[in-house]
């Protein structure tokens, strides 16, 4: 990591990789369910809507949490919120676990949605808070490397599990409870294994401490000093709590303000990136990609190791972009990998859509897919929603632009499993595509370069920047 001047760089990775974790549980309990799907639908005999309704439901509560979660950072400190995710994780997990009806998972399901939300907006917008400029990027972006080894976590933990419950039928013969869980019923366990990274996280939450600029915020400057101090050394401190002070004088924090002419595109430029992040169909490979292979020819245990697979593609990736996003700057990254979407996306869509043709071929092409979106939005959307928005309405801003992106990811998630029975898998990736061409357009015309710029900088820029 880059050296700080004169400031405790353990201190600052200690306190951005706690809070990067929370992209762990995010991306846990967004991807566990993707092993789940089939055997859910096949014991409690659902439709394709029910089947919707169950990959989607941990969102309804993603969107609540979402726009909740900025007005109570914003109120009580980004710290105690990032407590209450994890509280929310721990009880989604168990209740995922033990149903005896549909109808009581899903409420769990939503539990679990409160925590992604409310994680997906306070984690990269603390780190964000904390990290000087020359490193911001990478720092934020360790929030996404977290929620991709979350996804990959819970990949390898659905495979390990379902590989468990078929070589081990006799090991719990006389303990119903763990019978149930981990053999005849192994989605309770797959579910349930997100118990262990919940009570880390909250654990190590309890040690780290609340956002210098949120203290400066509430005129507790003492305690925002020697935070700044801490991270970056007593000069560079100073300099920082001025410049804090000077953004916080500007007037009191209102969401109303986005709404203006000059943060009006902040606005756009949020929402955007929050949508459009959507329509890429990322989700819907980490929802349902075992059920996408399996049309493209895999058995089911094939396609979960196969999809531990494309989840490494996306770990790799993400290491990549997060080595050069302070180097190579935001939009080469977003607008460049943006494009190779969009061409991997129409490939797929030719390939589900002609006869014949193999299914490593598909599996080729969701790797080149999956790479391009870890090198590209994936990596660059959380570091500039932390970044884009004054000081004073971090917090409900990204809130917004948060909610947007919940929103989005509920409508596509939902729709699936009934729009590509309807119209196919094919058709399904070509409308992804369409999508992912007017966004890279969007982003080209829309999208400033941040790196290496201060927040307040940043804030600068968006006054004098016009449509």
């Amino acid at each position: 990591m880059v050296s700080t001047d004169k400031g405790s760089i353990r201190f600052l990775g200690l306190v951005c990789f706690v809070a990067s974790l929370g992209g762990v549980l995010f991306g846990f309990d967004t991807a566990v369910i993707s092993g789940t799907v089939s055997m859910v639908e096949t014991q409690f005999e659902l439709d394709k809507i029910a089947v919707g309704w169950f990959g989607s439901s941990a969102l309804i509560g993603a969107i609540i949490g979402a726009f909740v979660a900025g007005m109570l950072a914003d109120k009580y400190g980004r710290r105690p919120v990032l407590i209450l995710s994890a509280i929310l994780f721990f009880v989604s997990a168990l209740g995922s676990a033990i149903p005896p009806t549909f109808a009581l998972l899903i409420p769990a399901r939503l539990v679990g949605g409160l925590g992604i939300g409310i994680a997906s907006v306070i984690a990269p917008l603390y780190i964000s808070e904390f990290s000087p400029p020359k490193v911001r990027g990478r720092l934020v972006a360790l929030y996404q490397l977290s929620l991709v080894v979350g996804i990959l976590l819970a990949y390898l933990s659905n495979w390990w599990l379902l590989d468990f419950s078929e070589n081990h039928t006799d090991s719990f013969y006389n303990i119903e409870v763990f019978n149930k869980v981990l053999i005849t019923e192994v989605w309770r366990g797959m579910f349930g294994a997100e118990i262990i990274p919940a009570v880390l996280f909250f654990l190590l939450l309890l040690i780290i401490p609340e956002s210098p600029r949120w203290l400066a915020k509430e005129q507790r400057e003492d305690q925002a000093k020697r935070i700044l101090e801490k991270i970056s050394g007593r000069q560079t401190a100073a300099l920082e709590l001025k410049a804090i002070h000077e953004s916080l004088k500007e007037k009191k924090g209102s969401i109303k303000e986005l709404f203006k002419p000059g943060l009006k595109v902040a606005l756009i430029a949020g929402i955007g990136l929050s949508v459009f992040g959507q329509f890429t169909g990322v989700n819907i490979i980490v929802y349902y990609g075992p059920d996408i292979l399996e049309k493209a020819g895999f058995a089911f245990d094939n396609a979960l190791k196969f999809q531990v697979a494309i989840g490494l593609i996306n770990l790799i990736f993400t290491l990549l972009a997060l080595w050069k996003i302070d180097s190579w700057g935001r939009r080469p990254l977003l607008i460049g990998g943006m494009a190779s979407v969009c061409i991997s996306l129409l490939i797929i869509g030719i390939l589900f859509s002609s006869s014949g043709v193999s299914g490593i071929a598909i599996l080729i092409m969701l790797c080149v897919y999956m790479a391009s979106l870890a090198f590209s939005i994936n990596a660059v959307i959380w570091v500039l929603l932390g970044e884009i928005y004054p000081t004073r309405i971090r917090g409900r801003a990204m809130s917004l632009a948060t909610f947007a992106n919940w929103a989005t990811n509920f409508g596509t998630a939902f729709i699936f499993p009934w729009f590509v029975t309807q119209i196919g898998m094919g058709a399904g990736f070509f409308v992804f595509a369409g999508f992912c061409l007017v966004a890279t357009i969007f982003f080209y015309k829309i999208i400033p370069e941040t790196k290496g710029k201060s927040l307040e900088d940043i804030e600068a820029y968006w006054k004098i920047k016009k449509l």
